[in-house]
């Protein structure tokens, strides 16, 4: 007894000494690390006091510590910030779709200012800005070294005032100038067209009001069109949509899918994440689709993309997205204002992450800038067809179902060619969906 005795001591003494060995270190380490912290805080405190005792001028404490923290956060990514509390009302006011300004989407880059996109029957949309545009000054003022809430600033002004933006754009040789007059913009998140029997849903934004306008206006041109069945397809067209609000991007994605997954988050920590499934039914019963894309397609766009993608359910069109794949959790602060901060990042039900990488369509069609297709465009000449040989076997009688058929699907010709010339890129989507739907026999 007593041997068993000394040796379950033996056992316990070995216990306490290895566990010993190995958390003394690790604990010395997290107290240096620790230590390490709260030095560099104080060291943040003494330049603190330097600046607010011994600077030329008076400074602002407050503003002072509201720019060292936007400074913590935007060292992080370009999506990270610190907004003031009028910043923070801003963004509320965004997401319900009414504010002030000129109708862009913007992120930093290295630095510089870049369109992500214009938003649709906006200033900046009807000025000429494009995706991927640098703005390198506005009325002359570099914005070369500002924080972007910095940059916002110096684009806000007055409805009605004008404001000249310096952009630099691939394939220009030099920055050019564009005017803008200021306006507000009221964002209407979904407009809906019909082209001979395909609905065609131009979805701008996800902001509050996307996923209602969305299925309240589809439902309408079904009917119009004499129900699902007189369907022939849907073209669900986000190009140039930078994005919004996650829970839109999810149900816009479920109005279409019957089962599976639609997104998923993951976070810094094991098990700091969520799925997010579609629930059953589908608008539209199955029929063909295609999602347009461009590099102004970023975010929730790109979820809704991915996901269609994965599942089979769409066919992706257009070229390449934006990349924009992360998460900002949005932290309201002491004093009003609040913290975004990337938390997490965005993956496709197939496992893709669309940060940085975006959303490769399955058929790349690119749009040709306005000039080159005015440029390539050459005189109508009549057809050449066997009704034009001299000579030629005519068909002698011609009923009145015939004669409208035909005059129908000339009609239906010089259409797709009118929208050629204006849209390449949706022509392209409404000739896929007409193929895929008379290989269904729709």
């Amino acid at each position: 007894m007593r041997k068993y005795l000394l040796a379950a001591m033996a056992g316990i003494l070995g216990g306490v000494l290895i566990t010993t060995q190995v958390a003394g270190p690790l604990i010395a380490q997290e107290q240096s690390r620790n230590q390490a912290v709260y030095q560099q805080l104080d060291l943040f405190g003494d330049v603190f006091e330097r600046i607010r005792a011994q600077y030329v001028n008076e400074v602002d404490t407050g503003e002072l510590i509201q720019a060292a923290i936007n400074g913590m956060l935007s060292s992080l990514d370009p999506h990270s910030s610190y907004l003031a509390p009028d910043d923070y009302e801003d963004m509320r006011v965004q997401t319900r779709g009414a504010f002030g300004g000129l109708g862009i989407e913007i992120s930093q880059q290295d630095g510089m200012v870049q369109v992500i996109a214009p938003i649709d029957d906006t200033p900046a949309y009807h000025a000429g800005v494009e995706p991927g545009d640098l703005i390198t000054h506005v009325d002359g003022e570099s914005l070369m070294g500002l924080t972007l809430p910095q940059a916002v600033d110096l684009m806000r002004g007055p409805v009605g005032s004008e404001i000249i933006i310096t952009i630099l754009r691939e394939g220009v040789n030099e920055p050019f100038d564009l005017s803008i007059i200021r306006d507000t913009i009221r964002i209407q998140a979904v407009r809906i067209r019909t082209e001979g029997n395909i609905v065609v849903l131009r979805v701008t934004t996800f902001n509050e009001q996307t996923f209602d306008n969305l299925r309240s206006g589809l439902e309408e041109a079904i009917e119009d069109l004499g129900g699902v069945d007189n369907l022939r397809g849907v073209v669900l067209d986000m190009r140039n949509n930078p994005g919004g609000l996650l829970m839109q991007a999810i149900r816009v994605s479920d109005a279409f899918l019957d089962r599976g997954e639609i997104v998923s988050t993951r976070g810094r920590a094991d098990g700091q994440g969520e799925r997010h499934n579609a629930t059953p039914g589908d608008l539209i019963e199955g029929r063909p689709m295609v999602v347009l894309i461009n590099g102004g397609s970023a975010s929730a766009s790109e979820i809704v993309a991915g996901a269609l993608q994965d599942h089979r359910r769409a066919v992706v069109v257009g070229t390449r997205s934006f990349g924009k794949g992360s998460v900002q959790s949005l932290i309201p602060l002491r004093g009003d204002g609040a913290m975004r901060l990337t938390t997490s990042l965005y993956y496709t039900p197939s496992g893709r992450s669309i940060q940085a990488l975006g959303v490769s369509p399955d058929i790349v069609v690119a749009q040709p800038r306005r000039e080159e297709s005015a440029a390539e465009e050459s005189p109508a000449r009549p057809p050449r067809t066997e009704s034009s040989l001299r000579g030629a076997l005519g068909q002698e009688v011609i009923s009145d179902d015939e004669r409208r058929m035909m005059e129908e699907e000339e009609r239906s010709a010089q259409e797709v060619a009118r929208l050629r010339t204006e849209d390449y890129q949706l022509a392209y989507a409404l000739d896929i969906l007409r193929g895929l739907s008379a290989m269904n026999g729709r």
